[in-house]
């Protein structure tokens, strides 16, 4: 079975070595995702703001790939302030309050960027929503 890695526009990958999404049949896994766009943290400050707009670049990536939102079966958030939990939980809760994958949100002490808040990881299998 092919491996399919898809990468994006992100100015880390090259460096550090990694696809935005690897899909493997009907498994993909999508690289940690921030609220980076065009190179910039978008909505610095505000971590509900960058949950969906990190879990909107995991949307696109999964639509690239032939998967939805739908087909998301774990994600994994990495907050740089667990106090900050409701607001993160609550936009991530937006996107996946209807699919409930299994989830995790653990403090980290720093991301790539100071202004990052959260990062997201996320699996899927096609066909998991249907």
């Amino acid at each position: 079975m092919t491996v399919l890695n898809l990468g994006s526009a992100n100015p880390w990958e090259p460096v550090v070595g990694y696809s935005r999404i690897v899909v493997r049949g009907d498994t993909a896994w999508v690289s940690g995702t921030t609220s980076s766009v065009d190179g910039e943290v978008a909505h610095p400050g505000d971590g509900a703001a960058q949950t969906r707009q990190a879990l909107a670049t995991i949307r696109r990536s999964l639509e690239r790939a032939g998967f939805t939102l739908a087909d998301v079966v774990r994600t994994r958030m990495y907050v740089t302030d667990i106090s900050r939990w409701e607001e993160i939980g609550r936009a991530h809760g937006e996107v996946f309050g209807d699919i409930r994958p299994a989830s995790t949100m653990v403090e980290v002490s720093a991301l790539i960027d100071p202004a990052m808040l959260v990062e997201i990881e996320a699996d899927a299998v096609r066909g998991a929503g249907a």
